[in-house]
């Protein structure tokens, strides 16, 4: 169970996402943002569970749908809008955008536009924590079209072989793109695969932040211990298009609509209520807190200048 000092941290995490992602997504159906942007929309309680259940000090790798991983992981807002936008204040000074954000003093080793991209180097970063004895895990977020590429196959086998303190997460939502995975892949359960390894795999409905912060816990510990890598599924949905602010029109509706019927926000929120954890009206009040911190954030982002052009190719290569 979370533990009740951070009971509503973690609700606030999940709202900060929603209303983070909302806000991208009105600025991209006004036409303001530039480029490329994938909300996290309807999958809060993953990234909240997963990185709650994590210290300071672990790593994660993110994915190009990132920014739930971001603010889960202790993003600033004001930083993260501003790469959004494109702005010199931004986390990677608008050059790398909604896909590329990274704070590696948050242990964020960086949001990644490749498919699975990030598993190679939670793998490497496991491998570092282990040759310096350190009790630091690594954590890779995938989504289910990454756990069909060689760097899934590469990567946890070489964590399993030297059992390596790291944590794969599959943020199964089960569409790439608007390709159904049941269309590409025989065996719809990520968390199966796991047994060629010789490693614990984990299903989790991903809906229920609980669920996957005592998963996680449990892999954490598991990894501190020695005992190597697990592999997590988190069976989940994202509400919108695949890129963009707009609704899927190329799903069922009656399965979409099944799917927001399990707003994982309002689980939550109903388990905080129902317990007493907190009250209607300190919902309320988080949320409203946080609407106000992403208007300052986004404030912050309109202010900041642009990039000067000179300094286009700067930190850009080695």
């Amino acid at each position: 169970m979370i533990p009740k000092e951070i009971e509503l941290e973690v609700y606030r995490k999940m709202s900060t996402i929603r209303q983070f992602d909302s806000h991208i997504g009105q600025l991209l159906c006004k036409g303001e943002l530039r480029g490329a942007c994938h909300l996290y929309i309807g999958m809060e309680a993953v990234a909240a569970g997963a990185c709650s259940a994590l210290r300071p000090d672990d790593y994660i790798t993110s994915t190009h749908r990132g920014h739930g991983h971001i603010i889960s992981k202790g993003g600033r807002l004001e930083k993260m809008l501003a790469e959004v936008y494109g702005k010199a204040d931004g986390y990677c000074k608008g050059k790398g955008g909604s896909m590329h954000i990274a704070d590696i003093e948050l242990g964020i080793l960086g949001a990644n536009g490749i498919v699975g991209a990030g598993m190679p180097i939670a793998t490497g970063a496991a491998l570092s924590a282990k040759v310096r004895g350190t009790s630091q895990v690594a954590l890779s977020f995938f989504g289910d079209g990454g756990a069909n590429q060689g760097t899934f196959l590469e990567s946890i086998n070489i964590a399993a072989a030297f059992d390596l303190p790291v944590i794969y997460l599959c943020e199964n939502n089960m569409y790439a793109v608007s390709t159904r995975l049941a269309e590409v892949t025989k065996n719809v359960n990520i968390a199966d695969r796991a047994a060629g390894f010789d490693i614990p795999g984990k299903i989790v409905d991903g809906n229920d932040v609980i669920a996957v912060y005592d998963t996680v816990s449990e892999a954490a510990e598991h990894a501190r211990s020695g005992d190597g890598p697990t592999l997590i599924e988190c069976k989940t949905y994202r509400w919108y298009i695949h890129c963009g602010g707009g609704l899927d029109t190329s799903r069922d509706v009656e399965e979409t609509e099944a799917w927001r019927s399990r707003d994982p926000i309002k689980i939550y929120a109903n388990h905080l209520l129902s317990t007493g954890a907190a009250t209607a009206e300190q919902l309320k009040q988080i949320d409203a807190d946080i609407a106000n911190k992403i208007n300052a954030a986004d404030e912050f982002a309109q202010q900041s200048p642009f990039l000067a052009v000179q300094e286009a190719t700067s930190d850009v290569y080695a």
